[in-house]
């Protein structure tokens, strides 16, 4: 149980007489890890042991310190907050030293199976952005037994990495030049050489009203200093756009999720209303009732960018709330 002070800092960011790591660690919970058959998962947990579980996925540049907000909510609330670090970002670790260092969606999606297996967790929710709202999606596209309902931030993202679709817009283009940086030796080289620069750059590109502070994102940053971080950024970023071969153990996954298969778990879809990628209309489509046909509600959250739990948590975890308390 949060004491209002811890609440207040929780709730709205405001630092009381408090370092800011100490905070910061005091929000997130201890790090914490499990194995699976390929990683050593790293995660901050929160919350009453006892409590139904929700585990938090961060996207491209983030890490679990997205969620450092969100957890206390949550666990104010009565949950189990897990906030996960994805492959490639550390503490998370490869097991062998010889397994390929991939970030495929059907990769990603599993890690999150095998991490809730690892825990012996029969059900729970998941909540995610980015790379973490993909591998919420097709974690439960394809286990919806599983999943007892899934916040998606930026809605429906499973891909088609089997057929190459239609070129988008030249907006669309100009918007992914990240992409097709990455998809080239320079740009490897320069993620490399230049990752801390590079992945801040897109925070304030990508959330362009977002006053983040030099300490919230050196903190972030460590994570981007595993060794396995180059290789899994590269490898996510050419597999979706062609260029780069997926793990064989997946080709029969990435088939199936090449029809962009519906989610048929309970869903709340968050857009942050400063997103630099576009913010859709607050309506439900056609297409994502068919593509999310249990969705329960479509929310913008004014104010946040693309990093809308970093930036905004209070609404990420009021969805989460909200969606547990209809979704049995």
């Amino acid at each position: 149980m949060l004491n209002r002070r811890d609440f207040l800092v929780a709730a709205t960011g405001a630092v009381v007489a408090t370092p800011f790591a100490a905070r910061q660690q005091a929000q997130a919970g201890p790090i914490r890890t499990v194995r699976t058959n390929i990683l050593e998962i790293a995660y901050h947990e929160v919350g009453d042991p006892n409590g139904f579980p929700v585990i938090l996925l961060h996207g491209f540049p983030d890490d679990a310190h997205a969620y450092d907000g969100v957890g206390p909510l949550l666990a104010k609330a009565g949950y189990r907050s897990l906030a996960v670090y994805l492959r490639g970002y550390a503490p998370t670790r490869f097991l062998d030293r010889s397994q390929p260092r991939t970030a495929e969606q059907a990769a990603i999606g599993q890690d999150v199976i095998d991490f809730a297996d690892a825990l012996k967790l029969p059900r729970f929710a998941l909540a995610g952005f980015d790379w973490g709202g993909r591998a919420a999606g097709v974690a439960s596209a394809l286990h919806p037994e599983r999943v007892r309902g899934a916040v998606l931030i930026g809605g429906y993202s499973i891909q088609n990495t089997i057929t190459p679709g239609r070129p988008g817009s030249p907006e669309a283009a100009r918007r992914a030049w990240y992409q097709w940086y990455l998809n080239t030796d320079v740009g490897k080289t320069g993620l490399e050489q230049n990752r801390k620069a590079f992945c801040e750059a897109l925070w304030r590109e990508w959330s362009p009203t977002w006053k983040f502070t030099p300490e919230m994102y050196a903190q972030t940053a460590a994570s981007f200093e595993s060794p396995d971080f180059v290789d899994c950024v590269v490898h996510s970023y050419r597999h979706r756009n062609f260029n780069a071969p997926g793990e064989p153990r997946f080709a029969d996954v990435e088939k199936k999720l090449a029809e962009r298969p519906p989610i048929n778990v309970p869903v709340i879809s968050l857009h942050g209303g400063d997103d630099a990628f576009g913010v859709p209309s607050a309506e439900i489509s056609a297409g994502e009732r068919a593509t999310l046909p249990q969705i329960v509600d479509k929310r913008i959250v004014p104010g946040a960018g693309h990093f809308v739990p970093h930036e905004k948590p209070e609404p990420v975890a009021q969805a989460i709330i909200d969606l547990l308390a209809r979704a049995k």
